[in-house]
């Protein structure tokens, strides 16, 4: 059974950095690629960014550009999103998907976790 678990969210002020790890089991993480998106109240689930399985290809959405960064450890089975100079509309729920394809929709992905907040105080 595949599980992804996310963790690191809570409450910080705006300019603040916060790592956010998502522990993967059930599947051969250094197969897959590994993506982060979020949800804000009333909005759609948006892209934030992914990585390839091996690291060497790296895509994030411009709101977070220059501020966020994906990593892994796949030894550790485990993908970490480092955020920095936050803002209130860094404000929401952040999803760590799992996919066979690179992709940017979260339905390209096969496996999802169950989420943690993130909220940016001004």
């Amino acid at each position: 059974q595949v599980q992804l678990v996310e963790s690191g969210g809570g409450l910080v002020q705006a300019g603040d950095s916060v790592r956010l790890s998502c522990a993967a089991s059930g599947l051969t993480f250094s197969d897959f690629v590994m993506a982060w998106f979020r949800q804000a109240p009333g909005k759609e689930r948006a892209f934030v960014a992914a990585i390839s399985p091996g690291g060497a290809r790296i895509d994030y959405a411009d709101s977070v550009k220059g501020r966020f960064t994906i990593s892994r450890d796949n030894a550790k089975n485990t993908v970490y999103l480092e955020m920095s100079s936050l803002k209130p509309e860094d404000t929401a729920v952040y999803y760590c998907a799992a996919g066979r394809i690179w992709a940017m929709r979260q339905n390209d992905y096969n496996y999802r976790g169950q989420g943690t907040q993130v909220t940016v105080s001004s």
